[in-house]
């Protein structure tokens, strides 16, 4: 098993349901990271943007589908379970594509949806895309990707267990990985355990804000004081 540590269940479940850009804007308040950093591009998309809010310890690995698997960028799917198994649960499975920015088959679709649902996972996150819509769907499996796929093409593991980079953002094992309908964010491990209270923090202020500009009391000169205050 991994060294990886997972946070307190109760703290990951009040991170879950967290809105993404709100943990954006509590992340920061720390000046922990530049703020053009920590989440990915809009080329990753929920493509199920109903479904809710997805959390998870993230299992990596490199996929290619554009042609035969050679014998050394080939991992076997027997070693695949074995490096997902290595990280906490619940998991989020970070598959970079090779073949980005022209992926060609999906890994993903109804059988390995359900197969990775078993195995503890709740979603995927990929350059790559996905198939089987309604079947992922239909079992709870979140996904965000670049694109909707028809074929697998010639799938295969390329690599297990390295740090990967998608939509912009190095992800690296064990890696806390948030989404939503706005995409997907990095939580800090070093902040996880304020974000939640920095999170209300910076509500209060958006609702002094909002409450200001719908107030009977509103005026351009009043708002502008609010906002020198802040900004």
């Amino acid at each position: 098993m991994s060294d990886i540590a997972p946070i307190a269940p109760d703290l990951l479940e009040t991170l879950r349901v967290i809105p993404s850009c709100s943990i954006a804007n509590a992340i920061e308040t720390f000046g922990y990271q530049p703020r053009n950093v920590g989440f990915m591009g809009p080329e990753i998309k929920s493509i199920f943007p109903n479904m809710g809010h997805m959390i998870g310890y993230a299992v990596t690995a490199k996929i290619a589908a554009d042609a035969p698997p050679s014998a050394h960028m080939n991992v076997s799917r027997a070693e695949w379970v074995d490096e997902i198994m290595k990280i906490p649960a619940p998991r989020v499975l970070v598959l970079e594509d090779i073949d980005w920015p022209n992926p060609i088959g999906s890994f993903w679709g109804e059988v390995q949806a359900n197969l990775h649902r078993a195995l503890g996972a709740v979603g995927t996150v990929t350059n790559g895309g996905v198939r089987d819509l309604d079947e992922m769907q239909e079992v709870g499996f979140f996904a965000f990707a670049s694109c909707v796929l028809v074929s697998h093409a010639y799938v295969h593991i390329a690599d297990v267990g390295t740090p990967v980079k998608i939509g912009g953002l190095e992800v690296s094992p064990g890696d806390i990985m948030q989404g939503d309908q706005h995409g997907v964010i990095k939580v800090p491990r070093d902040l996880a355990a304020d974000i939640p209270e920095a999170v209300r923090r910076v509500e209060r202020g958006e609702q002094e804000l909002i409450g200001y500009a719908n107030s009977e009391g509103f005026t351009v000169e009043g708002l502008k004081q609010m906002l020198a205050q802040r900004y």
